[in-house]
């Protein structure tokens, strides 16, 4: 193994762990009424 690959995967692990921490902090149950709190007021009657 040369050092080119094993650049390319360190490097392709970090952004799958990166990609990975996205979306487990995105859909983290504690975050549910902030990330669906935009759709809600768009949906209500502002009158």
């Amino acid at each position: 193994m040369n050092f080119q690959i094993i650049a390319y995967t360190g490097f392709t692990f970090i952004l799958a762990t990166v990609f990975a921490g996205i979306i487990i902090y995105y859909y983290n149950p504690k975050r549910k009424k902030e990330v669906e709190e935009p759709k809600h007021r768009m949906l209500r009657n502002d009158d």
